[in-house]
């Protein structure tokens, strides 16, 4: 049963940190009623001010891009360009666990 993961690491502008996390959070609302998503979870790091981590398992890779394609995603994504300063994503296969 192996699955596609991923982690994303967003760094917001000083000082938009939650408006960005808002945003993430409005996305994974709407990954709700996508069937292939599994896991999309939105954190925050308690030292690091400016961080937002996205954990997400999906059924496959091509699951993950396809969502990317949504109208809404494609709204949020513009919505939240101006609050992000970077990004960095690690890809994993998920082997399985609890919730998976």
């Amino acid at each position: 049963m192996n699955k596609f993961g991923l982690y994303t690491k967003f760094t917001a502008h000083e000082g938009r940190r939650e408006e960005l996390a808002g945003m993430l959070l409005e996305a994974a609302q709407g990954m709700s009623s996508v069937e292939s998503c599994d896991v999309y979870a939105i954190n925050i790091p308690d030292e690091d001010p400016t961080g937002v981590w996205v954990t997400e398992v999906w059924s496959d890779s091509s699951a993950h891009q396809a969502s990317l394609s949504l109208e809404e995603a494609k709204s949020l994504i513009q919505q939240a360009r101006p609050l992000i300063a970077g990004i960095e994503q690690i890809k994993l296969t998920t082997l399985g666990g609890k919730g998976i």
